[in-house]
């Protein structure tokens, strides 16, 4: 699901994902219907200018995005990126089910009044999800449909940054999609994914592959440091290598216990997670469906015992997504990646978008 595609498929391409924290490319090639890594590259942003989204220094980001290509001798020139959860505009609307040029009609006037901005000023996309053709209530048949909303603004500055850049982008999505497809595949359980990246934590709810909760609130990894550094009165940066240093962290926890540590350091992101899984069971409505499965990605993923701590918490298996499990890469590179691994979901998912995983 693209809020445009531009372009026929292509051997390979480039994913890329612009975030706060910085910015990570990838290309991978189709191989007989699977993803082969060609090259990778990333670029972090000093933690005194993660406030400053990429995206409003276009000559800047289009600089370093051509300095990766060149570093990582990247030969695609066909990119795929994707907008952030926190600036898109998603939802799920029923409407009657008629022929197709009232179902759009449809959609557009309810989507005419849930989106916040006109509909002039937004790139729109919509996804038929199921039609319900025989009601067992007796109402009348409907269609579910997710329509995906991004400022027109927004996918310009997109637009503009792969441009100086002097690569094509054909097409741009969501991060949602990105990361359903490096991180889900073709499993259509119900899933929860989250996404803690530096300064937001991303909340989605997929079933069938399809995101039916998206949720996104401002706290990620950099909170997560300042709140270790002000608790044990210690520097960032030494803050910062001890979120992945399960010894430093068991230092601090006398019993060996992380689970008071993890509760204070995580409290903002297991709230939200508890009222998602309301909010969905809420929204299944007795059905009898159930968060199956929790997937970690982001770069604060990886902080010590976090998997199990919310496996704990929620009574749900929680794992650490791995991107990298459909695409093919030489052996000796596996103690890399799976170490990048939850911080290039979404530049893996866009790179994966036109490439049949098994």
């Amino acid at each position: 699901m693209g809020l445009f595609s531009s372009a026929p498929p292509s051997a390979s391409y480039l994913g890329v994902d612009i975030g706060y924290g910085g910015m990570k490319m990838v290309e991978l090639k189709n191989e007989k219907g699977r993803a082969r890594l060609v090259t990778y590259a990333y670029a972090n942003l000093p933690s005194d200018s993660l406030d400053k989204s990429l995206l409003n220094d276009i000559p800047f980001a289009a600089d370093l995005l051509k300095k990766m290509v060149a570093k990582s001798k990247a030969t695609a020139k066909k990119s795929i990126s994707a907008l952030p959860i926190s600036s898109v505009f998603s939802s799920i609307l029923s409407v009657p089910t008629v022929n197709d040029k009232e179902l759009k009609d449809a959609v557009a006037m309810q989507a005419k009044k849930l989106i916040p901005l006109p509909l002039e000023e937004v790139s729109l996309d919509t996804k038929i999800i199921d039609k319900i053709e025989k009601p067992t209530d007796g109402a009348k048949p409907a269609t579910r449909v997710l329509v995906t909303a991004a400022p027109k603004t927004l996918v310009t500055k997109y637009l503009e940054i792969f441009k100086q850049a002097g690569l094509e982008l054909v097409s741009l999505e969501t991060e949602a999609f990105a990361e359903i497809r490096a991180l889900i595949g073709k499993d259509r359980s119900t899933i929860m994914v989250v996404d803690i990246g530096s300064l937001r934590t991303n909340i989605l709810v997929v079933e069938n592959g399809i995101p039916f909760i998206t949720r996104s609130i401002a706290t990620g990894g950099t909170a997560i440091t300042q709140t270790i550094a002000k608790t044990l009165g210690i520097p960032l940066e030494q803050a910062e290598s001890m979120k992945r240093d399960i010894k430093s962290m068991q230092a601090f926890a006398p019993t060996g216990d992380l689970s008071p540590i993890l509760t204070v350091l995580v409290k903002p992101i297991l709230d939200e997670i508890k009222y998602s899984f309301n909010q969905y069971q809420q929204q299944a409505n007795g059905s009898g469906k159930r968060i199956e499965k929790i997937i970690l990605t982001g770069g604060s993923a990886l902080l010590p015992r976090l998997s199990e701590f919310l496996t704990q918490q929620m009574n749900v298996n929680t794992y650490l997504g791995n991107p990298w499990a459909r695409v093919v890469f030489p052996p000796d590179l596996r103690p890399v990646l799976e170490e990048l691994g939850p911080r290039f979901a979404v530049p893996i998912g866009c790179a994966m978008r036109d490439i049949d995983n098994a």
